[in-house]
């Protein structure tokens, strides 16, 4: 299986294509090394066989180790040379290698053999040099493409590193920071760009809070106008139905002020110590007293008010778009709020509370802004909320406090005051 990551991908490659380079390098310095030897060792039979043909025909006889007729002579080269004509042939048999030249004269062949091992073992030398240097390139360029492509791949690593911390919200981490500004390659250009945009939507977001932080602001004083206008209407059925919507109204206004405070991300937690079970029984009972609180007593160290906050804000959706009977559980640090109801549409379930949308349009209408509002200040809390749907049927939600929460000069767990809630 072809590797994965851009590190091992490519050393493949660079391991692959040095291979191949090699294979084709050895092929081509062997077979030219090959063709030059034979061609040496031809050229040399042939001025041998010259100089015997030369002295046969002064002295009659057959010099320098020269054969007439040898009965080895080769049915090829004997059939090559009639006619007067000269040739020279190289004989291979099992475990023995001859070069010939032969040359017919007065009608008989003149011929002369010498060994081509000594050639032979040459090449075996060679082809040994070659499989050396051809391992060792592979070897070296593998290597190579390992520390390149490490060094590539923890630059892509850090720049996704610090792009998933910007997702999340962290407005300070830059990628072009966390993977320097050397090399100045494509990985830069990347992380120049992936900043830009962080940049650009960062303001673009800055803007939208200024936006909603106004427009509450600018409704608060209208609406409190209208509540104490409302207060003065004479009593009857109109009267109420008027206060009931400028309450509704009244509680929206805040609910997008808080949205507004909780998106500068400035908020910090006030932490105290108190036992989780007794202070969810407490408002349990207060705003829900139908619904079922169970658990063991655990103390945990958050912000008492911001948990309140979120506690109702679950409780509200509970009873608003689900279905009796709610259950609320304590297990540790762990807080989980379940109704009945028809549970949570797929794009709350996947992408999560967003303002001014609600989970579902079985679950009734709403704002969007409840879970929204429980979500942030979880975050604030240093907790994780999730939502899910039970398989019998209902929505639940999980908020999961921190073991060791930052306090708001950024320590840890500390000392603190003991309050019951």
């Amino acid at each position: 299986m072809f590797p994965t990551t851009l590190r091992w991908r490519l050393s493949a490659v660079i391991a692959v294509v040095g291979a191949l380079v090699a294979i084709a390098l050895s092929v081509l310095v062997r077979t030219e090394f090959a063709r030059m030897q034979l061609t040496d060792a031809r050229r040399l039979q042939d001025e041998r066989i010259q100089l015997v043909v030369r002295d046969y025909a002064m002295s009659g006889t057959a010099t320098l180790g020269a054969d007439l007729d040898s009965p080895d002579l080769p049915r090829e080269l004997r059939d090559s040379v009639h006619g007067g004509q000269r040739a020279t042939y190289l004989e291979r048999r099992p475990g023995q290698a001859w070069i010939w030249a032969a040359a017919e004269t007065d009608g008989k062949i003149l011929s002369i053999r010498t060994s081509y091992a000594d050639k032979d073992d040459a090449l075996d030398q060679l082809d040994q040099v070659l499989v050396i240097g051809s391992a060792a390139v592979v070897v070296l360029g593998t290597l190579l493409g390992v520390i390149l492509g490490a060094r590539l791949s923890r630059r892509l690593r850090l720049a996704a590193t610090a792009a998933r911390q910007v997702a999340d919200g962290d407005t300070e981490v830059r990628v072009r920071d966390a993977i320097g500004d050397r090399p100045a390659d494509e990985t830069a250009e990347l992380a120049q760009a992936v900043d830009a945009m962080a940049d650009a939507l960062q303001e673009r977001l800055a803007a939208e809070q200024r936006v909603t932080a106004d427009i509450a602001h600018e409704l608060r004083t209208p609406v409190t106008g209208l509540v104490t206008a409302a207060e003065l209407l004479p009593p009857g059925r109109p009267a109420e139905m008027v206060r009931d919507r400028i309450k509704a109204l009244r509680g929206l206004v805040e609910d997008v002020l808080e949205v507004a405070r909780l998106d500068t991300a400035t908020e910090k937690a006030e932490l105290t110590e108190f036992d989780l079970l007794t202070f969810v029984q407490r408002r349990v009972t207060a705003l829900t007293p139908e619904a079922q609180v169970s658990g063991e007593s655990q103390t945990v160290l958050t912000d008492p008010r911001r948990l309140e906050r979120v506690l109702v804000n679950l409780l509200i959706n509970a009873r608003r778009h689900g279905k009796p009977p709610v259950e609320v559980h304590v297990d540790g640090r762990t807080l989980r709020v379940r109704d009945h109801g028809p549970g949570f549409g797929t794009d709350l379930l996947r992408d999560g509370p967003s303002r001014f949308r609600t989970g579902s349009s079985d679950r009734g209408t709403g704002h969007g802004l409840g879970l929204t509002i429980a979500a942030a200040q979880t975050r604030v809390l240093g907790g994780t909320l999730t939502f899910a749907n039970a398989e019998d049927g209902g929505a639940v939600i999980t908020l999961e406090l921190p073991a060791n929460p930052a306090l708001p000069d950024g320590s840890g767990l500390g000392g603190s005051g003991l309050a019951t809630g």
